[in-house]
């Protein structure tokens, strides 16, 4: 059975369009096969192919003649039980089209079944319930548009669309999804598509005009491919190059592609419904003619224009009945070769148009054939079911249909609409004209893009580098480390590095997070980590050499100590006290104990040994230096002889040791009581990744600071008293040896606060080896010179030879002492044998000597050595 075989008479149409023609042929090419195929046994398909030319006025009446029976459709309140003799209705091609005829279908519930009009308001079940479509609403595909942005990284993008309703809803659905993907708008321009043509064209010089303009270097045109042409032939003109992203309704557009100048105009990218070849309707194309039952106006005007000989119509003036230059370009090369066109063929409509993209006018006929069988209960010989039903019975079976094709699967999801996704297609340049290739899929269950091709293999013509996809951003990006500081549009910001504490793992983010609890970051950090807890450990380099030097000196000491207890008896060790000697290398011993309290995690016993052990350490082994210089001083200084008297009864080596070190006692007690040093609770620094584990030598500082300035004190006093007695011959005094020591104590020190001030986390390093660089400094001038000394130096020394090298330049005679019994003394009372002893030359050394000058013997006067020394006969 036949529904209709006959073709509708339509009024002649002023211009002809390949690609619809193309598509009308794909199903009606389908049902001749599925009637081919006695799909559905003893049912033939038919079809009434009506002309919109894109139209809704001129749909509405082509839908009206559609329905009437006899001429007129009859008004009912209730059309339930309405049969009309078109159960299903196939287009139209554009959106506002079809939304126009939904609206008439939907009062009689006849089945519309479209693969072509995206527009979302047909998903709209309430509005639209009998419409149902075989490509995926454009809310999908503009989610698609905007991801591919995204995934190039163009958020700065221009927007261009017609007013209709599918320009209308295709924008808004792109502003909700580029506004998820951070795209933004930098212009949107509307061109309205029922203008005349003069108000059009200027129009498209506006809008061209914009895009020249605009920094944004990609564009989106939702528009008809007419509207298109007339742009790109506007942006051709000064040779303007942009990268276009194409809807749906131009994406594969063949005229297009073959525009001349079309390489001139950039990049283009394009999502299309997924579709392919079919062998069949290309061999059917190539052997083009009408069913042998039926008529088709259409087939016969394309074979006039394709094959009719009329060279008449190529003159610069040709006649008023030839088609207009956009259709003489069919015409056949070989036209005049056929004498009659409606015999001839050719492969024209298959290499000028990419058949592929009829595909879903196909699948559209094979759902109906499908529900059909379903519905009227086909088997393999026989339909049994009612064939003049209610439309809307068919509907219903549509939406639960599914079926296989091309081993793909097919279906309507709730709201009438297939799901399988997108083609991504590029226009690569072939010769002087675009090829489509596929370079990837747009997935609408998962929402992602599938590149079929790398990146880098794309040929972008927009850039100077071809393998260098062109940028479109209002902004530079911001790279990991850093946020946007968004000024008025969000896709136009500065970059501002994060702050300490908070990090930002990848490109372009709005805001830096917030390391987690216990980790940190520096500024412009990409990434938050634990913060190093720093002391001196015990296996770093600088620890490792505190305590090897300590170890050191201590063994140094040990080694003196021998020697020392060895030669005791000698000229060198009598002259430097072997008693006060070996306080100071006790004392010594203890500051060299003190450096590994330095060394290792600290904690608040730590914190405070240290400094004890230093304090109590060095202190004792000062003042047993300053006795020594105070000795020098009363022996050789000159004085009056009460005055001396009175410096000399202070002149207590135990009582000036012991008391000075009970004072530094005292000072550590009082420290420790009231101000201890403890562990350093400052926080860390927020430009730190270190947490500086320190001790805090108080919360004033002054207890430190007292014991410092004290031992600091007594050893100014010492170098003063020494540098009084500088010109005393050195095998009397260590005066030299003091001075050194001393200045080289107080330079360490007094260079010690700043740098112990300034070095930050440091201060455990800088003090120990402060102690280890004035203990050495003592070790070095007292002990080291007096070792060399008892071992090596000269034992035959007596005091006159000193005194003669001390006072006379050149050698005479030896004098002589008149008696042996002569007092040589600074004291009432003390003899020879007390100075030899004070001065370390034995009594018998002495010999014998002349002394002239009266009244300096007198065992009641206060000696002078310099008087006895200028005695002295050389």
């Amino acid at each position: 059975m036949s529904y209709y075989s006959a073709i509708s008479e339509e009024k002649r149409r002023i211009n002809f369009d390949p690609v619809p023609f193309m598509r009308s042929l794909a199903v009606i090419h389908t049902i001749e096969e599925i009637n081919a195929a006695n799909f559905l046994p003893g049912v033939r398909l038919g079809y009434v192919m009506c002309d919109t030319c894109s139209d809704p006025t001129k749909a509405l009446q082509s839908v009206n003649q559609l329905l009437a029976v006899d001429g007129s459709v009859d008004v009912q309140c209730n059309y339930t039980d309405f049969r009309s003799p078109v159960k299903v209705v196939v287009g139209a091609r554009y959106s506002e089209v079809s939304i126009a005829i939904a609206k008439l279908l939907s009062v009689y519930m006849i089945p519309q079944l479209s693969g072509t009009s995206s527009s979302p308001a047909l998903s709209d079940k309430l509005r639209y319930p009998g419409v149902l479509r075989t490509i995926p609403s454009d809310v999908h595909q503009t989610k698609a548009l905007s991801k591919l942005m995204a995934k190039f990284g163009w958020n700065w993008v221009g927007v261009v669309y017609g007013d209709d309703d599918y320009g209308k809803a295709a924008f808004q659905s792109f502003l909700k999804d580029a506004e998820e993907m951070s795209v933004c708008l930098a212009y949107q321009e509307v061109v309205p598509h029922n203008l005349d043509h003069q108000h059009s064209e200027q129009r498209i010089k506006q809008v061209a005009q914009q895009i020249r303009s605009s920094q944004a270097q990609v564009v989106l045109l939702i528009l008809k491919s007419e509207l298109v042409e007339d742009l790109f032939k506007e942006m051709m003109l000064t040779d303007t190059s942009r990268t276009w992203i194409a809807s749906d309704a131009w994406a594969i557009n063949r005229p297009l592609a073959h525009l001349e100048g079309i390489n001139s105009v950039g990049d283009i990218f394009g999502f299309t419904f997924i579709s392919r070849k079919v062998e069949s309707f290309d061999k059917y194309l190539k052997n083009l003619r009408p069913s042998p039952e039926g008529y088709n106006r259409f087939i016969e005007e394309y074979k006039n224009l394709r094959f009719n000989c009329t060279p008449e119509c190529f003159l610069k003036e040709p006649p008023s009945y030839c088609p207009n230059a956009d259709l003489l370009k069919i015409k056949s090369a070989k036209a005049c070769d056929y004498t009659d066109p409606q015999e001839a063929n050719d492969d024209y409509l298959v290499t000028a148009l990419d058949t592929s993209e009829a595909y879903s006018g196909r699948v559209a006929v094979w759902a109906i054939a499908n529900a059909l069988k379903k519905l009227l209960q086909c088997n393999d010989s026989v339909c049994s079911g009612e064939i003049n039903f209610p439309p809307w019975r068919l509907l219903e079976e549509l939406k639960r249909v599914r079926f296989q094709l091309n081993e793909q699967t097919y279906f309507f999801d709730k709201h009438g609409d297939f799901v399988d996704g997108y083609d991504l297609i590029m226009w690569e340049k072939d010769g002087d004209h675009r090829t489509f290739k596929l370079r990837g899929r747009y997935h609408v269950l998962d929402g992602q893009i599938e590149f079929l091709t790398d990146v880098s293999e794309f040929n972008w013509l927009s850039t100077a580098n071809s393998s260098t996809p062109p940028t479109s951003r209002c902004s530079e990006s911001c790279p990991p480390g850093s946020a946007k500081k968004i000024s008025t549009v969000s896709c136009c910001y500065n970059c501002t590095l994060c702050v300490e504490g908070t990090f930002a793992d990848d490109w372009d983010l709005n805001d830096c997070q917030r390391c987690p609890n216990g980790n940190w970051s520096l500024k412009g950090s990409t990434r938050c980590g634990p913060r190093e807890e720093y002391y001196l450990k015990w296996d770093d380099p600088h620890p490792i050499a505190l305590v090897a030097s300590a170890a050191f000196g201590v063994l140094l000491l040990l080694l003196i100590f021998i020697i020392f207890v060895v030669h005791r008896e000698s000229l060198p060790m009598r002259r430097a006290e072997v008693k006060l000697s070996c306080v100071m290398m006790a004392g010594l011993a203890v500051s060299f104990a003190s450096v590994p309290c330095f060394i290792g995690k600290p904690n608040v016993h730590l914190c405070r040994a240290r400094q004890v052990l230093y304090a109590m350490g060095f202190t004792p082994c000062v003042s047993c230096i300053l006795v020594k210089a105070y000795r020098t001083f009363l022996i050789f200084i000159p004085f009056g002889r009460l005055r001396h008297r009175q410096l000399h009864r202070l002149y207590k080596p135990p009582v000036i040791i012991t008391v000075i070190t009970v004072l530094q006692g005292i000072i550590i007690s009082l420290w420790l009581i009231f101000d201890s040093p403890d562990l350093d609770g400052t926080p860390p620094s927020p430009q730190s990744m270190k947490i500086i584990l320190q001790c805090n030598e108080g919360s004033t500082y002054i207890g430190f600071g007292v014991m410092l300035s004290y031992i600091a004190v007594l050893a100014l006093v010492g170098f003063i008293l020494a540098f009084k007695g500088r010109k005393v011959p050195q095998e009397f005094s260590e005066t030299g040896y003091i001075i050194f020591s001393m200045l080289m104590y107080l330079f360490v020190w007094v260079c010690f606060i700043p740098i112990y001030i300034i070095k930050t986390g440091e201060g455990s390093f800088v003090q120990a080896s402060a102690i280890l660089v004035s203990t050495y400094g003592v070790i070095f001038c007292h002990f080291l010179p007096k070792c060399y000394e008892a071992c090596w130096g000269s034992k035959t020394d007596t005091l006159e030879r000193i005194l003669r090298r001390w006072r006379c330049p050149t050698p005479d005679p030896e004098p002589e002492f008149n008696t042996d019994s002569d007092v040589v003394s600074d004291t009432p009372g003390i003899g020879v044998a007390t100075l030899s002893k004070r001065i370390g030359i034995p009594r018998g050394s002495l010999g014998r000597a002349r002394i002239t000058g009266s009244n300096v013997f007198m065992s009641n006067d206060i000696p002078y050595v310099r008087q006895r020394l200028r005695s002295i006969s050389c």
